[in-house]
Order: structure tokens, then C-alpha cells, then sequence
């Protein structure tokens, strides 16, 4: 039994017969409300400092080069954009300090920010609270599906499971070792791994998990432990959630104890070519990273947002990467439902958000969909020796992300759709709402 229609959307079927009769003149009048409330004001919440600066604080920069570039084209409404920009500093309770001073105090009309998953959580009950609008642009565990966030990173199949059947159907691995930083994305994430990894047929002995801090340095002994673990004559691999800065310190050491790709290759979904940046890549060919982009993709988007990154830092050695894409996508996909609703209220916004389609920079189309994520291509990249990565392996098409993991029996019921159900948690066993809903 579906649940009863919100307040909201009941109020906006009733009088939709009415706002159609005075559509034009709401049209025209539309920016000159907006102007009332100028300037628009852009939330990024990225930390500058701490261990996962290396990561965040280019996507602080990318947002205010898509504001700036917003701006010159004559803004949004009639309104120029004007960024906020705090420093969570790595601290994943001050993220959500931070997100209720911009959304309480700065008033902020969206928010783009956050890198980790506990970031992330700990900003959602405060976007729920308050009704902001977050875009959050990393990679992800999935499983959760808020009607005050969209998720423009990948959520599990369209990274994860596609990197684990790159390496089992094309490269022959037999042993797996989950390696990750300790909190909930990797767990969560090598919890789907190791359920769909036992699926298939592996045998739990053949997978090794192993969790580290944030910032871990001592690599020496878990290496050799992966060393060891591959070396019982079945094909190994990595499979790295490893996370911020640690990466250095874990592929030096790979290098330190002689392992190359062609002995245990290594898969990661943190490591992108900002991560590889900081890293002398020659002992490193070879191992691969599960992306959605690449800046090594030729298309003729890719080409002109380079060149605009590079303008706009002054350095022509500043890489691109996946979340900067997945910020350029959320970005657009906001501007465009400003537009298309002609107000930056934020139910609004919300609700005209479905079904928007905007240009990737690989070639494709991201469609925002019911579940507040988007379609994305999956590719497979090996690290190249100037720090870039060389495509190996794609997806046809784009894949449209799952907010819930069909491999856990809790989740695989579950659905979220906010543009009929008003759920991200429906129950398609007993047909109801189990979670946050738009009356909550």
C-alpha cells in the first residue's frame, strides 16, 4: 500500500490546472522574484586541510570554477552566484557544524561537498532537518537514498562489481584481498564484495579483508601478509578502498617489497590521477583503478574542461578527475532545474530534478534519476608512468546506479523513488515506506 501523498505535492496537484492558466505570468515574473533574493548562494563543503585534503580541496576549487563560469554567463534568474566555502578540516563531526552554519546562518540555496561516507552521514540528518540540497560527488557503499541528497559519484555496480568482473573474467583472479580504510564505505562496500564474491563461487579462504586508519603509514607487514596471501599458486588481486592520504605510503611500499601488477595487480576506487600526483607511477604500472572518468578520455568535453581547468588555475600540470566530473555533472543538473523551475527553492528544485538529462565529459548523457543517482559509463584504467591512466575496459552503455545492493538479502527488496513513491526506502515485499519519506 502506497503511502499518502505529501502536503507538498498534493498542493501542487490541485492548483496545477490554475499555475497552467497563469503560467506565463508567473514565467515572466519568475526572474524578477529571484532577483529579490540575490545574490544565489552555493555551499562547498570540503575539507582544505587534514588527511583528506589531498582529495577535497581540488573539488573546492573546481566549484568555484564552475560559479565563476556561471557567472559569466550571466548567472542564474537574473542573479549572480555567490560561493561559501568552509573547511571541515578531515573532522567528520565538524562536517556537520559546517553544513548547519551554511544552511542555518549562510543561508545557502545548495550545497556541494562532502568526500568520505561518514562525512556524508554526518551531514544528512542535518540536510533533513533544515531541508537543504546536497550534491555529493565521490563513489560510494550505496545503501541509503536521501530526498535531500544526489548522489553523482558511483554507487557499488557501477564501480565495484564491475572492477571485481574485469579481474575475474578478463585477468583470471582467483584470490581476492579487500584492502580499505576503516569506516563505513569500505566496510560496506567489501561486505557487497565478499557476498558476491562467495556468489560466485569463491571460497571465503580465498578472501582476505584487512581495515587501516585514516593517514596509516606502516604499510611493511600488511604487504608482506598480501604478499604472502598470493603466493599459493591461484591469480591475486587487490581490491582498495584505501582512502586520502595513505595511498602514498601503501603503493611506495608495494614498490619496496617488489609488487608489480603482472604478480598481484591492485584495483582501486580512491586513487585517481590526483592521488597519483604525489607518487612516482614507474614502479607502479600496470595496476588499475575502477572510474567513471578518466582525464586521459579523449572526447572534444573532455579537451574544453582541461583547457578550463587549467585557465582558471594558472598550472597547466593540474589534473583532472572522477569527482571533478561528478561535481561538473551535479553542477549542471542544479543550474538546470533552477532553470527549468524557475526558482531555487529547494522542494521545488527537488522535485524537477528527476529525469533531467545533462552532458558527461566522456561522450555520454547523465540522467538524474527517481533514486537521486545518475547514469554513468564504468571504465578500468592502468596506471600509466606519467601519472595518468590508459583505458583497458568499458561499458557499452551507461549504468544506471542502484541506491540499494541486489547481493544483500536486507537490500535487495528495497527501492527508492522520490519522484512517484516519495520513499528511499520501499519495501517491494510489503509495498510501504520503511525509511525517510517526504513526510518526514
Amino acid at each position: 500500500m502506497l503511502k499518502k501523498t505529501t502536503r507538498h505535492k498534493l498542493v501542487t496537484r490541485v492548483l496545477a490546472p490554475a499555475l497552467l492558466t497563469f503560467g506565463a505570468f508567473t514565467g515572466a515574473h519568475a526572474a524578477e522574484d529571484a532577483k529579490a533574493d540575490c545574490p544565489i548562494k552555493v555551499g562547498v563543503l570540503h575539507s582544505l586541510s587534514g588527511t583528506m585534503a589531498i582529495s577535497e580541496s581540488t573539488l573546492k576549487d573546481t566549484a568555484l570554477m564552475l560559479i565563476k563560469q556561471q557567472n559569466e554567463k550571466g548567472g542564474l534568474l537574473g542573479c549572480q552566484l555567490e560561493p561559501v566555502v568552509v573547511d571541515p578540516a578531515s573532522n567528520w563531526p565538524l562536517f556537520a557544524e559546517k553544513a548547519r552554519q551554511l544552511l542555518a546562518q549562510d543561508k545557502v540555496d545548495v550545497v556541494f561537498g562532502t568526500w568520505t561516507s561518514v562525512s556524508r552521514k554526518s551531514v544528512l540528518p542535518v540536510f533533513e532537518e533544515l531541508n537543504g540540497l546536497l550534491f555529493y560527488p565521490v563513489q560510494y557503499e550505496g545503501e541509503e537514498s536521501s530526498r535531500n541528497i544526489v548522489y553523482t559519484g558511483a554507487a557499488p555496480n557501477q564501480q565495484a562489481i564491475p572492477a571485481v568482473n574485469y579481474l575475474m573474467n578478463e585477468v583470471g583472479v582467483e584470490r581476492w584481498v579487500l584492502l580499505g580504510t576503516d569506516y563505513v564505505y569500505p566496510r560496506t562496500t567489501n561486505k557487497i564484495l565478499k557476498q558476491y564474491l562467495m556468489d560466485q563461487g569463491v571460497a571465503e579462504s580465498d578472501i582476505m579483508i584487512n581495515y587501516t586508519p585514516f593517514g596509516h603509514s606502516d604499510w611493511q607487514s600488511i604487504v608482506s601478509r598480501v604478499k604472502a596471501f598470493g603466493s599459493v599458486g591461484k591469480k591475486t588481486a587487490v581490491v582498495s578502498t584505501i582512502n586520502g592520504d595513505a595511498n602514498v605510503p601503501f603503493y611506495k611500499e608495494l614498490a619496496n617489497q617488489q609488487i608489480s601488477a603482472a604478480d598481484i595487480p591492485v584495483v582501486a576506487f580512491s586513487v585517481g590521477e590526483q592521488e597519483l600526483s604525489g607518487i612516482n607511477t614507474g614502479p607502479l604500472l600496470g595496476h588499475l583503478a575502477a572510474w567513471n572518468y578518466f582525464q586521459s578520455i579523449d572526447t572534444p568535453a573532455n579537451e574544453q574542461f582541461i583547457e578550463n581547468w587549467h585557465a582558471y588555475t594558472g598550472d597547466d600540470n593540474r589534473v583532472t578527475n572522477d569527482p571533478m566530473e561528478a561535481t561538473y555533472i551535479g553542477f549542471n543538473l542544479w543550474t538546470k532545474a533552477v532553470e527549468k523551475a524557475g526558482t531555487t527553492d529547494v522542494d521545488t528544485v527537488i522535485d524537477t530534478l528527476p529525469g533531467l538529462k545533462v552532458d558527461n565529459l566522456t561522450g555520454g548523457t547523465a540522467e538524474l534519476l527517481p533514486n537521486h543517482h545518475i547514469t554513468k559509463p564504468v571504465y578500468i584504467g592502468e596506471i600509466t608512468d606519467d601519472g595518468q591512466f590508459s583505458v583497458v575496459w568499458e561499458t557499452d552503455d551507461e549504468v544506471p546506479g542502484d541506491a540499494w545492493s541486489d547481493f544483500l538479502p536486507d537490500s535487495k527488496k528495497l527501492k527508492a523513488d522520490w519522484a512517484d513513491l516519495d520513499c528511499g526506502h520501499y519495501n517491494t515485499e510489503t509495498e510501504s515506506c520503511t525509511g525517510q519519506s517526504a513526510e518526514q
